[in-house]
Parts: structure tokens; sequence; C-alpha cells
């Protein structure tokens, strides 16, 4: 196999994931996976079911959206992950998806609190919210939602906070491969659903103490980090 080939097989076992993992409800998301030496991105084609999707089907663009294999669209969202790969360097995959608890705290307009360490060991503080978008920033819709992610990560690291919400819309989260940016839109709904029910119970809950969160966090992702094997 090519690593083209390799990377459709990953793109679509990982799409498959939003599924096995609750993430996804009919078409309401995707995956897509970037050969950055290669400048080129392997996206869901759009609207296609997921009970049908095959490694042949993924979409392969370069960074300016050409498509250069596949007979199919790629997905609605594209602009917006192409948006982000060119932005944060740090970036190898992103996965988008309408789950439950995140979209609920994107349509709220509210960031997802880190509250506790559950959070910190994923996310280096509170998952931040993007403005919402404009009536005349409509017209490119998707890569304009690309870039208030941009905007919304001015002062943040994409690599510490690897996921957003977008006000009114649905989460976005990433990382440096595949599997980890599937694993982090995870831990998103799972701390998203974690934190709303804290504010149920406690809505003036305090967020975690900043040097817990730095202790959690650390232990994970630091220059010294010792959670795991070697």
């Amino acid at each position: 196999m090519t690593p083209i080939d390799h990377l459709c097989a990953d793109v679509c076992q990982a799409n498959l994931a939003l599924v096995k993992h609750g993430l996804v409800t009919l078409t309401w998301g995707n995956a897509s996976a970037l050969l950055r030496n290669e400048g080129l991105v392997a996206i869901k084609p759009s609207g296609v079911a997921y009970d049908t999707l095959t490694p042949d089907q993924i979409v392969i663009l370069d960074l300016s959206g050409k498509v250069v294999r596949g007979s199919l669209r790629p997905s609605t969202d594209a602009p917006t992950h192409l948006a982000l790969y060119n932005a944060f360097p740090s970036v190898g995959a992103i996965v988008h998806t309408h789950s439950t608890y995140a979209s609920v705290f994107a349509q709220a307009r509210r960031e997802i609190p880190c509250l506790g360490t559950t959070h910190a060991d994923h996310f280096a503080g509170p998952v931040p919210v993007t403005r919402q978008l404009s009536p005349a920033e409509l017209a490119d819709y998707e890569h304009n939602t690309g870039r208030i992610i941009i905007e919304r990560f001015a002062s943040l690291d994409p690599v510490s906070v690897p996921a957003v919400l977008v006000a009114g819309h649905a989460p976005f989260a990433w990382g440096p491969s595949i599997s980890n940016a599937v694993d982090n839109a995870v831990a998103l709904e799972a701390v998203a659903r974690m934190a709303h029910a804290t504010l149920l119970l406690r809505p003036d809950a305090p967020s975690l103490e900043p040097h817990l969160l730095a202790k959690h966090h650390d232990r994970k992702h630091g220059a010294n980090r010792y959670y795991g094997q070697r």
C-alpha cells in the first residue's frame, strides 16, 4: 500500500470509530488526516452513510482544496479542516462531530470549564467557544468557521487545548495523528457530559485549582511526563 492508501484506510477507520464511540448521528460529522510533507488531506466524502463507507471513497485534497483523488465530493466542512491545517503546524488530523454534550455547550455559547482532573488530563484549561459568525461571513461559511477558530486561538495553544466549540454549531477536536484526534473527540464529549452534570448539581462549582490542573496535564503531556509506559 502507498502512504496515501494507508492514510485513506486510517481515515475511514477513524470515521467509523466516531460511530462506535457514539459521537455521530446519521452523517453529522467527519474526520480527516494530513500528510504534511506531501501537502495532502484525506477526508470523508459528503453525506455518505457511515455503514457504507470504504477507504476507496475517502477523498484526497491538496491544501488549497483541489481534489487530487476520488470521484465523490469531499465533506462540506473540508474548508474548515484546510484552514486549521494551514494555520496550526502541529495538527495532523481533525475530527468534527455533533456529539450531544459538547454541542450543548456550543449551542449555549459557553466554554467547557475545567472542573476536575479528568478534564485536566486532556485539556490544559477550559475548552473555548468561538464567537458567532456575522451575516457577511456566511458567504464563505465553512472557511470562515475555520477562521473564527483560528481567531479564538490567537492567545491559546492548540497543542495543550486540542479542541474548540463553534458557537451555535458543534465541536472540533484535533491532534498530531488521527488516533489522537479521535481520542480527543472522545475525551471532549466525556468531560462535557461531566461538566453538564456537575453544573446541574452545583451551578457555582469552582474551576479546578491551577496547581492541580497543571499537575494533571503535565504528568501526561509535559516535558517530564510519567503517565503510561516509556
